[in-house]
């Protein structure tokens, strides 16, 4: 990657951690997630709002709180941008897109998977770095597990530790 690439992809990061956007819980959801990063202590709980009133449903919005590093933060706020009104199935490609973002050791994917990440490819260079992996990825997973609790109306789970995975 080079340094005007590094620049850019850094600035996204900073700008996203600064404005966040989807932060502040909003009441009415489908489904929450409570996550925490056991490594760092960054911690989100999110909520998505869903639109059931066609075929199939839409996330009409996510919302967000938590607290942690510029990289847990910016990645939730980019995950907010990305997901706002996608189906449910593609909010699971994006974040399986991403999860192969991270594990990409800094490469970048196909230019058409980069093009689908849109801000969230500026997350490459985080790839880089083992211990800062799980930290972009505790929203997507918050995602994950509040959509599976949102379509099988299971309760959400207050405290649960997310990244007991193989990230």
């Amino acid at each position: 990657m080079n340094d005007a690439m590094t620049q850019l992809y850094q600035q996204v990061i900073l700008d996203h951690a600064r404005e966040r956007h989807g932060y502040g819980l909003v009441t009415g959801h489908a489904g929450e997630s409570f996550q925490v990063n056991p490594t760092c202590g960054d911690e989100i709980r999110l909520r998505v709002h869903l639109d059931t009133t066609g075929p199939a449903p839409l996330l009409e919005r996510v919302s967000w709180e938590g607290m942690g590093c510029s990289i847990s933060q910016a990645s939730a706020s980019v995950l907010t941008d990305l997901v706002r009104g996608v189906s449910v199935a593609q909010a699971d490609e994006l974040a399986e897109t991403f999860r192969e973002l991270m594990n990409s050791r800094g490469r970048s994917l196909s230019s058409a998977k980069d093009e689908m990440l849109g801000d969230a490819a500026a997350f490459t260079g985080v790839a880089q770095y083992p211990a800062r992996i799980k930290c972009a990825l505790l929203g997507w997973m918050a995602l994950r597990d509040a959509l599976a609790h949102a379509l099988t109306q299971a309760p959400p789970a207050e405290e649960k530790n997310g990244m007991n995975n193989d990230d």
